[in-house]
């Protein structure tokens, strides 16, 4: 594992993040970008290394598909004032064997001449399990061993050499973030998170402990902007971007997924759905919506698009440290159901009745009121005495302590002018038609 060293711009990470030690790491911040951007100019290109290791390479999918800004945007610094991205990554990669490596190499000895960053998709297993049977866990490149032979060198190796000098270090997916799947209960991998092995007094070259971008597969959009944002940070655009205390975008995870939901207002009245494909809320299905920070339903899967509660899915909590085992067993309803669905429920038969009055009032127009129909063919818009009286109440309610409201003393004498030029040239009229 790697462990934090005093370096010549950065103090001593301290254990705890007291106001001092905040000070002391937002001076050596300013320190870094001053060095960057001033003293060596402005900064042309980043090279980005991915490293993958217990994944299911769909944190790589879902980057690819980021859309707001797009990988493509990010490659070809095509967003003004931000440096090319050069990505190296072993599946989008162009090169492959030896020439692809290299340049991981030259980051690990000091020898690129750019800065970089490093991105983990996957969790971190545990390599030294897997070496006492002569094998390893995930790996990419070899290197000669003492006997001769070429070894494959561990993922889990790279992401120790190369995260000192790295100006950022990013976890991409819930695996890296927080361990993930294959770091649930009963793994034989002893698999961690990116935070778990680099331990809690790593900082990057620019002071940054490591940055976590949490989902399975989370929302691409999530991963480039957040790395757009430290790219203008890296560059000296802009801030250091918020993160909260487990070092998410605050911006970004600050919410839970029901704030955003399409199917909340459901969860207020107290309309719950029965069956898997229903339109209401799904909490009790085993939604655990309410209390999960995420904004895949808000932003959507891709594009804006899809979304887990959007398509009918509903939220396993894929954000969240205690993933999966905190959630599990899936599809049963979380046992605060049990409270905050009765309250729901019960507050919700008192608000449905009087919203549907309040909706009735407002889908007639006047001169409905007025003549007592809808001339609509498409069916009957019922209008009944509890519709009426309902809606006069209302009315005044919602017109009290102004004078500007519809048909009111103060509105017609604002249209007095008005009105008696219309009558003036109608008085004119029947005159001409008398004579």
């Amino acid at each position: 594992m790697y462990h934090s060293q005093e370096t010549e711009i950065l103090p001593k990470p301290v254990s705890k993040q007291s106001p001092d030690s905040i000070i002391r790491i937002m001076q050596s911040i300013a320190t870094s970008m001053k060095r960057i951007t001033l003293d060596e100019g402005p900064i042309s290109e980043v090279h980005a290394f991915w490293l993958a290791g217990m994944s299911c390479d769909g944190c790589s999918i879902a980057a690819v598909g980021a859309k707001n800004p797009s990988v493509d945007q990010l490659l070809k610094a095509a967003i003004p004032g931000l440096p090319k991205v050069i990505l190296h990554h072993p599946v989008l990669s162009v090169t492959a064997g030896d020439e692809f490596i290299e340049s991981y190499h030259k980051a690990k000895q000091g020898k690129l001449g750019a800065p970089y960053v490093v991105l983990y998709e996957g969790s971190v297993a545990d390599e030294s399990i897997a070496e006492k049977f002569g094998g390893y866990w995930s790996a990419m490149g070899t290197e000669e061993s003492n006997d001769g032979t070429h070894q494959p060198i561990p993922t889990a190796k790279w992401l120790n050499d190369l995260a000192p000098e790295a100006a950022a270090v990013v976890a991409v997916g819930t695996c890296a973030t927080w361990g993930g799947i294959p770091a649930a209960a009963g793994n034989v991998t002893n698999s961690m998170s990116v935070m778990d092995f680099l331990g809690k007094d790593y900082l990057s070259s620019l002071g940054l402990p490591p940055i976590n971008i949490p989902g399975c597969a989370p929302v691409g959009d999530n991963l480039t902007e957040t790395i757009a944002s430290i790219l203008m940070f890296l560059v000296g655009l802009g801030p250091l971007p918020e993160f909260d205390g487990l070092g998410r975008p605050a911006w970004l995870y600050k919410d839970t997924v029901h704030r955003g939901c399409v199917r909340a207002g459901n969860y207020e009245e107290g309309v719950f759905a029965k069956n898997h494909g229903d339109k209401e809320c799904l909490v009790e299905l085993g939604c655990w919506g309410p209390v999960v920070q995420c904004n895949m339903v808000s932003r959507g899967a891709l594009g804006h698009n899809g979304g887990c509660m959007n398509t009918g899915g509903i939220c396993i909590g894929c954000t969240m440290p205690g993933f999966p085992d905190a959630f599990a067993p899936f599809y049963k309803a979380p046992p605060g159901t049990i409270v905050s669905g009765v309250a729901s429920k019960t507050v919700g038969s008192f608000i449905r009745p009087l919203r549907k009055l309040t909706q009735g009032k407002n889908n007639l127009t006047e001169r409905w009121k007025k003549e007592g129909q809808v001339p609509s063919g498409w069916g009957h818009q019922k209008h009944g005495i509890v519709e009426k009286v309902s809606g006069y109440f209302y009315s005044k309610l919602q017109g009290a302590g102004t004078e500007f409201k519809p048909n009111s003393a103060r509105q017609k004498k604002l249209q007095e002018k008005g009105h008696s030029f219309l009558k003036k040239n109608i008085a004119e009229k029947r005159i001409e038609e008398t004579v």
